[in-house]
């Protein structure tokens, strides 16, 4: 358990899951340059390594999918550093794949990590945010869980129930002082988006093809949409809920 010297007592604290890279990792920098304390979790054991030197976060290494996670990391806020405000549901896998080629396999591990998990998380932490008044849940979509895309019936339909999920989840405890929102990212340049973009033919291409389909002619950085995230569970949100923002470069505008 990461000790809480050098951090304000009294200062927020997140969980944010899918930490260790991509837009949970710059979100985890943009509560931390606001003095927000975070457990940090992560399928990705390295994950230790890239917050040990930081005082106020705390790592807890496990699958999202898996409940003993999403309990692990409630005590961790609870037992580490006193409280929880803010849960940002980031983890999740991509499938780039005809639905003829979709497995079993492939439909249900792609909905345990992107749907389930969400579930886990939001309601290990709703007691937590209840007793103490409220506080606020950002959730990760995706365009693809707005519109229509090729060979992402998979994803997308995880996506899309992140976004159902969220809004019924925003009315249910609305009451209770705790905001639901959500995020709906164009494409990324992270991990997620170049691994399988450089199983492709020609990788640079299909980037730059990737690009054009978004009105500001590029793809998102991590941190744009980091910084998304960051504004939905401020203060300054505090009237905001029930709501899907794209962060897509006009994507669905279009």
């Amino acid at each position: 358990m990461a000790e809480n010297s050098g951090t304000d007592a009294s200062a927020p604290v997140a969980i944010v899951t899918g930490a260790a890279s991509g837009v949970g990792f710059e979100t985890v920098g943009r509560f931390r340059a606001r003095g927000t304390r975070v457990v940090a979790v992560d399928a990705d054991a390295d994950a230790v390594a890239l917050f040990a030197d930081d005082a106020g976060v705390d790592v807890v290494v496990g699958d999202v999918a898996e409940p003993t996670t999403a309990e692990r990391a409630v005590a961790a806020a609870l037992d580490g550093f006193g409280r929880i405000d803010v849960l940002v549901n980031n983890a999740a896998r991509f499938l780039l794949r005809p639905i003829v080629e979709t497995s079993l396999d492939d439909w249900d591990s792609l909905m345990a990590t992107n749907a389930r998990g969400v579930f886990l998380f939001s309601r290990a932490v709703l007691p937590a945010m209840t007793a103490q008044g409220g506080g606020s849940i950002v959730n990760v979509s995706s365009i693809s869980g707005l519109v229509g895309l090729s060979n992402q019936v998979a994803y997308g339909a995880t996506k899309g129930a992140i976004v159902a999920f969220s809004k019924a989840l925003a009315i249910e405890v609305a009451a209770s002082g705790v905001r639901v929102n959500v995020v709906a990212p164009g494409t990324v340049d992270t991990p997620f988006v170049r691994v399988p973009v450089q199983a492709l033919p020609d990788p640079e291409a299909t980037m730059r093809e990737i690009a054009a389909t978004h009105p500001l002619q590029r793809i998102a950085h991590p941190a744009e949409v980091a910084d998304a995230i960051a504004y939905l569970a401020s203060p300054e949100a505090s009237f905001v809920t029930g709501v899907v923002l794209p962060v897509d470069g006009g994507y669905t505008a279009q």
